[in-house]
């Protein structure tokens, strides 16, 4: 259901907002403290701060790299599935769809790194080791099963 945010209902949050800081801070806040100077509303925005407010009127919502319309709502572009996530940026008018969204988030990207790091090492280690280094090994032993039956597989002549 597509309903309106008024003023009226923006007052009573911020309301909320101030009556929750005076339970939390009886005391008060001090004066630099950014929430006491936007609940007074005599907060400063300069800098990047002040170009990342955008008025209402000169905005638009980007979703799926496409310019939401106003009239529209969102099921039209989302569809009623409940469970779907939506990653919307607001822009100026004019200034065309913003940049997208990565693909792969950098947690996955490191993980994809160590993991390519991982197996990169392991080739390098088997190309390390000699062709012929499996003919050392007990099961390639020729004279295996004449030495079973002999008894003498595990005889060491070396010195107690």
């Amino acid at each position: 259901m597509k309903r309106a945010t008024t003023a009226k209902s923006l007052e009573e949050a911020v309301n909320n907002i101030r009556g929750a800081v005076m339970i939390a801070y009886p005391m008060g806040l001090p004066d630099y403290d950014l929430v006491r100077q936007i609940l007074e509303e005599r907060e400063e925005l300069e800098g990047a701060a002040a170009m990342q407010v955008l008025d209402g009127g000169a905005a638009s919502l980007w979703c799926f790299n496409k310019e939401l319309q106003k009239e529209k709502l969102l099921s039209d572009y989302v569809g009623k599935n409940d469970k779907t996530k939506v990653v919307a940026k607001l822009q100026k008018k004019g200034a065309g769809a913003p940049q997208r969204e990565p693909i792969v988030s950098e947690d996955e990207q490191k993980a994809m790194i160590a993991f390519y790091h991982k197996k990169q090492q392991e080739a390098e280690k088997l190309a390390l080791e000699d062709e012929d280094a499996y003919l050392h090994s007990q099961w390639a032993n020729p004279k295996a099963l004449k030495s079973a039956f002999t008894g003498i597989g595990e005889v060491s002549w070396k010195a107690r």
